[in-house]
């Protein structure tokens, strides 16, 4: 399949971008991520790799097409859960060692 990547045109296949990524260490994601295979990948670092272009060259959102067209499965950055606050009484009991009432 074509795609445009930076301006540039790219024919991409998706057992081509598998064989491209075979091998490769996923980085940490902090944005959006493609899975390829049992791994999720930064759609940066595919990039990357698949086009062999400085990651500045191109937007987040141009791969995440791309690989969405080819049929792998992108993702957001999910916001992590905000964190469970205590009441008062929980962090009595917390602190004394005693089973804290149920919440009602």
């Amino acid at each position: 399949m074509r795609c445009v990547i930076a301006r540039f045109p790219f024919d991409l296949s998706k057992s081509g971008v598998v064989a491209s990524m075979k091998g490769v260490k996923p980085e940490p994601i902090v944005g959006e991520s493609v899975q390829i295979g049992r791994r999720h990948f930064p759609v940066k670092q595919v990039g990357e790799v698949v086009t062999r272009q400085d990651r500045r060259d191109f937007s987040a959102q141009e791969v995440v097409r791309a690989m969405t067209r080819l049929g792998f499965t992108c993702h957001d950055l999910a916001e992590p859960a905000p964190a469970r606050v205590l009441t008062p009484l929980q962090s009595a009991s917390a602190l004394l060692g005693t089973p804290a009432p149920a919440p009602a």
